[in-house]
């Protein structure tokens, strides 16, 4: 009996030491957590989430409402193209307006001698015939005005015989019927201004022109020499030159300003002139106005995807969002791991340098120390992401309380969904963890020899260029998930966790996933062993870090408990 159980004793003095060694290891990562915890360090890191995100939101808008304004002047040759586009500027939002005569419930609500105007006969008679016979749908906004200065200065009453649509104009043809017509409209289209600046600002900018930019501004009208004169003086950010005749080409026109780097007013009044000289050589060319925007209309091609089924489907801004969700997915993963893995760097330095290290390393061994520090802040890390994920799940809920008009725009893209994808979430769970085991046991090892930040520093150099290839690679694998890029670099262990989950919405295959994840495991394991290595003769080095040979040589050495 004695024989018989003797070789079962240092099975069980194994056993036994394994399972205090993990007791042990557990002890180290509950410290952790609770050193972690306790810190400032941690609930900034959790609260600064939520700030980062408000603040992303509301300081650009602030920022843009502070933008000065863009005060310019025009000096304009052809003596007609600025007056044509400050009425141009004049007139309301069609579209707008026409979808408050459509819904008599609608608010702001339109006074009856609004809508039975000649202008508010006019836009229903459009959105009810005009827009299924054209077969296009078309934009008030850009139609109606061209359509008006094309009338004022054609064969008027040839050209609405051929209008596909029905005009509630007088019933006689002649000229002077038509400029009775043109004429109402005109008025009808102050009427309707002025009631828009009687309504509260809120609602009145919803259907004033929305290309009325209130950031610009024209100030000055006169020659050039003033206008050159108001620049040098700084009174003007710019002017431009209108040349004589901008409808046969475009010599003479300029734009001059001081400033090289904001275009946004050239580009402005360039698109407003070039809808109303695009007008007048429609004109010219005696084109008829329903011909005219059917040349205008541009050739579409609709979006569709294949279901599972092989199917034809229609893709929605939702199906686009899903497929360019992983981008933020990863630029959270790579934010998590970094500052994680950062993490366990700092801690291991100032225990060391605090000689608190030496203190545990008399109750539990190097290698328990390293797991239990490596999995206390993987935990901690976790505690902080999920607090980010119900931060902006919690945004989501309530952002429509305080911005009405962002809940249609949180439905179109599914933000919800995406959020709850359970691929997605799977995906940022386990390469978050393992890329986080990969990179701290690397930085581990980098503390475990250094006696200070600083010291720290030129080390991990070659660590924070390997973290960078793949945020540099971001955008072009989300682009093509699963191009040659994405497969080549899915197969280097250490971008991995951030390529594969980019690659999300592609989605990769099967095989690709289970082969790309042996790998990363392989690689965590037998980096966790360098670092082991690393670590247990490091950690009670004093002096000057040892060279990178030394450290080498420490790798070929067995790992000890």
């Amino acid at each position: 009996m004695r024989s018989m159980s003797a070789p079962s004793a240092p099975r069980r003095q194994r056993s036994s030491d394994m399972s205090k060694g993990k007791s042990k290891t557990k002890l180290v990562a509950q410290r952790e957590i609770l050193e972690n915890v306790r810190t400032k360090t941690f609930w900034i890191g959790i609260l600064s989430f939520p700030v980062i995100l408000v603040a992303s939101i509301l300081i650009p808008t602030w920022f843009q409402k502070k933008v000065d304004v863009r005060t310019f002047g025009v000096e304009d040759r052809s003596g007609w193209l600025s007056a044509a586009i400050e009425k141009r500027l004049e007139m309301p939002d069609f579209d707008a307006l026409t979808k408050l005569l459509l819904d008599k419930d609608a608010e702001p609500s339109l006074p009856k001698d609004l809508r039975q105007s000649t202008l508010g006969q006019f836009l229903q008679a459009f959105a009810k015939v005009g827009a299924k016979q054209l077969k296009e749908k078309q934009s008030l906004n850009s139609l109606l005005p061209t359509l008006l200065d094309t009338l004022e200065s054609s064969d008027l009453g040839s050209l609405l015989e051929k209008l596909p649509i029905s005009l509630p104009i007088p019933k006689g043809k002649a000229k002077e019927g038509i400029k009775t017509f043109l004429g109402n409209m005109r008025s009808d289209i102050a009427k309707f201004n002025d009631w828009i600046e009687s309504l509260p600002e809120e609602e009145a900018e919803k259907l004033r022109n929305p290309r009325k930019n209130p950031k610009f501004q024209l100030t000055a009208k006169g020659p050039e020499d003033e206008l050159r004169e108001l620049l040098k003086k700084e009174k003007l950010f710019a002017y431009f030159v209108i040349g004589k005749d901008p409808v046969q080409g475009d010599d003479g026109n300029k734009y001059v300003s001081n400033n090289l780097t904001d275009q946004s007013l050239r580009r402005w009044f360039s698109n407003i002139a070039n809808g109303i000289v695009a007008a007048k050589r429609i004109q010219k060319l005696g084109i008829s106005p329903e011909k005219a925007a059917w040349l205008q209309t541009p050739v579409r091609f609709a979006p569709k995807k294949l279901d599972e089924s092989g199917n034809e489907t229609e893709v929605a801004r939702k199906d686009i969002a899903l497929k360019w969700a992983p981008v933020a997915f990863v630029y959270l993963l790579w934010i998590s791991v970094f500052m994680m893995a950062q993490m366990m760097l700092t801690n291991t330095i100032e225990e060391k340098s605090n000689r608190i290290i030496e203190v545990l390393l008399s109750s539990v061994s190097p290698l328990e120390l390293m797991t239990g520090k490596i999995l206390g802040i993987a935990v901690t890390g976790l505690l902080v992401v999920g607090s980010w994920a119900g931060f902006f799940a919690l945004g989501i809920y309530l952002l429509p309380t305080f911005f009405p008009q962002s809940e249609g725009i949180i439905a179109s893209l599914g933000l919800g969904s995406i959020l709850a994808n359970p691929a997605y979430l799977a995906s940022f769970i386990i390469y978050f963890v393992l890329g986080f085991l990969l990179y701290a046991s690397v930085l581990g090892g980098i503390g475990s020899v250094c006696n200070s930040l600083k010291e720290a520093q030129n080390l991990q150099q070659p660590v924070i260029l390997l973290l960078i290839i793949p945020l540099l690679a971001m955008m072009p694998i989300a682009s093509d998930p699963n191009g040659t890029l994405a497969r080549v670099l899915s197969f280097i262990p250490p971008f991995t966790p951030f390529v594969m989950m980019n690659r999300a919405g592609g989605p990769p295959a099967l095989w690709e996933y289970a082969l790309t994840s042996i790998l990363l495991l392989l690689t965590v394991w037998l980096t966790f062993r360098g670092a082991a290595k690393i670590f247990r003769i490091g950690i009670l080095m004093t002096g000057k870090p040892p060279k990178l040979r030394e450290m080498l040589r420490w790798l070929r050495a067995p790992v000890n408990r």
